[in-house]
């Protein structure tokens, strides 16, 4: 029986190394997303360069915008990564939001949100202070990187989610799809909300 049992987990790892951990499909599966990344961080920069007015108009803004990026993209691929994890060991079968495995990863991420763009906010300020340049103040940084970064986060957090398990369905690896597409929605978006948040503070 031992014997058995070794060779049945062998076709398994087998089975497995030829659906989703082969170079061929590696390749496939990750090229048209690496692809899409790289226009996704050209629209990013367009929209950057539309934003003349709120750089301007909000010294200190130009400094943490990178950082915001950054972090998003890298809170949300690391949730994907997770999701993936927890989706090939069962632990996660559907967007169902009352799965402990799946809240927790989203929750705990949320509060890392929370905490980093606080602290890219505040150090964007003294950075800026420190270096000579002109800063807006703390509490405008610390807001439009907070509001920023939490709301961009709610977005992401859900189509990690449905992003992982249907890429899972249809037979794709998620580790391979999930953390190229976050990323790339992940800078776009975050561009996009530090804009609209920017012309409030404006506006305000």
């Amino acid at each position: 029986m031992p014997h058995r049992e070794r060779e049945d987990d062998e076709a398994d790892v087998g089975q497995y190394l030829g659906e989703y951990a082969s170079v061929l499909s590696i390749v496939r599966e990750a090229l048209p997303f690496e692809l899409i990344a790289v226009i996704g961080g050209i629209v990013s920069g367009v929209i950057l360069s539309g934003m003349t007015d709120e750089l301007e108009l909000i010294p200190g803004l130009l400094v943490i915008i990178p950082g915001v990026m950054g972090l998003r993209g890298n809170i949300s691929s690391a949730l994907g990564s997770r999701l993936g994890s927890a989706i090939h060991m069962g632990l996660i079968t559907k967007a169902d939001f009352k799965n402990k495995e799946l809240t927790n990863n989203i929750i705990g991420s949320m509060i890392l949100t929370i905490i980093v763009s606080t602290f890219l906010g505040v150090l964007g300020h003294f950075i800026s202070l420190l270096l000579g340049f002109e800063s807006a103040g703390l509490l405008t940084l610390v807001l439009i990187s907070l509001l920023s970064g939490f709301f961009s986060g709610i977005v992401l957090s859900v189509i990690s989610t449905y992003l992982a398990i249907g890429t899972f369905k249809f037979g794709f690896d998620p580790d391979n799809v999930v953390t190229p597409s976050i990323a790339t929605i992940g800078d776009i978006l975050s561009m996009v909300m530090i804009f609209i948040f920017a012309r409030l503070v404006i506006m305000l």
